[in-house]
């Protein structure tokens, strides 16, 4: 396990489409333990694989609650997704930059565990936002992406003028 770098708003990486895992293997594995030891050592409640350079579709969460247990999804899809909700949003690939984003209220998330096998997550509130982020990042979509044009312009000119040693 190594905490990896992880990869900036500007990174071609983060705007491409990852490919499917074909097996759950020990290079997987390796990938979700470095996966997590990144997103613990930036403070971060998810990570995906594009963030540290990798175009395959796996990310890893935690939301910190004792209720819900921190989790891997490997090939994820969004099979279900209902309501609205509108929070504060962040990303570890945009630091210093944070804007208020609809997502789904409820989704259902089907995919693969770190051992391969088949798992099926509904989720509500932070969990339910954390995983569409995520899944995001596997499609090339990045959180300002989410908000209005103005808005988005007003965060990328933001972006560009903080100064690189504080990303």
């Amino acid at each position: 396990m190594s905490v990896r770098e992880v990869r900036f708003l500007g990174d071609p990486v983060l705007r491409e489409m990852c490919g499917e895992v074909d097996a759950v293997d020990d290079d997987v594995r390796a990938l979700v333990d470095d996966l997590l030891e990144t997103m613990y050592a930036e403070d971060g409640i998810g990570l995906a694989a594009p963030q540290i350079g990798v175009s395959s579709r796996v990310f890893v969460y935690d939301v910190r609650d004792d209720e819900i247990e921190p989790g891997v999804m490997v090939n994820p899809r969004i099979v279900e997704a209902t309501g609205k909700q509108k929070e504060l949003e962040g990303c570890l690939s945009i630091p210093g930059l944070d804007e208020i984003v609809e997502r789904s209220g409820h989704v259902v998330v089907e995919g693969l565990d770190r051992d391969g096998e088949p798992v099926r997550i509904e989720a509500e509130g932070l969990l339910s936002r954390c995983l569409q982020h995520e899944k995001d990042h596997l499609d090339g979509v990045l959180f300002i992406d989410r908000v209005s044009p103005l808005k988005r312009r007003m965060l990328l000119k933001k972006w560009s003028k903080m100064d690189e040693s504080k990303r």
